[in-house]
């Protein structure tokens, strides 16, 4: 994929937040393949315009479809401008293989696949609690995870989102902001700050949090 122009990429990402923000149903594979259109378009109105076009052909519930769709397509285009704010950094290069699911890039020599989770409130501990146990959190988002494409227990940097209004996902939007926390946690990143972890497969896993509110 050529580079992102990361400006445009959170100013479309915000056109979503007009809609609130709901799936109706689990992800799957089915609702995937439906969905698989969101990898190619960058552009808000152009996916409005696909999602008519699939909930006609496909029979679909409009609704659904386009929460579905929105939701796919919000999230995988914030994660791909955050794949490319780290991979920018001096000190961290990308993988070889571009759908690696396991890893997304190298950080000063160690593999990590990223991800970027909203606070979860099944955790049912309050945001200042799992920023002093982030050892805890770290491990109930492992042992959480939803079972799709990228289900693992590889080393795994998660940049965790908290808004104190409530929607955390509103800030998967806010690629500035994910910029200046990926860019100072790189900038002070030492390999001993990594938890670790011995999963059911017995192999070692390093993890740790970048925190973004606001």
């Amino acid at each position: 994929m050529s580079a992102l122009n990361l400006q445009n990429i959170e100013k479309e990402l915000k056109r979503r937040h007009q809609y609130p923000y709901k799936w109706f149903r689990r992800q799957n594979d089915a609702w995937d393949r439906y969905t698989q259109f969101i990898c190619q378009i960058s552009q808000w109105e152009a996916l409005i315009r696909k999602i008519e076009i699939v909930a006609e052909t496909q029979e679909l519930d409009k609704q659904q479809i386009f929460q579905y769709a929105a939701n796919r397509w919000y999230n995988f285009w914030s994660a791909q401008a955050v794949e490319q704010i780290f991979t920018e950094i001096e000190g961290v290069e990308p993988v070889a293989v571009t759908k690696d699911s396991e890893k997304d890039f190298y950080l000063f020599g160690i593999s990590f696949d990223h991800k970027t989770s909203v606070f979860p409130k099944q955790f049912q501990k309050t945001f200042e609690y799992a920023q002093n146990h982030k050892q805890e959190l770290i491990e109930w988002l492992y042992k959480n995870q939803s079972n799709q494409k990228r289900h693992h227990f590889k080393n795994r940097l998660f940049i965790l989102v908290y808004d104190k209004n409530g929607e955390h996902w509103r800030l998967k939007a806010e690629i500035s902001l994910l910029k200046k926390a990926i860019q100072k946690y790189v900038a002070a990143f030492r390999p001993e700050q990594l938890h670790s972890f011995t999963f059911a497969d017995g192999q070692k896993t390093l993890s740790d949090i970048i925190w973004v509110s606001k």
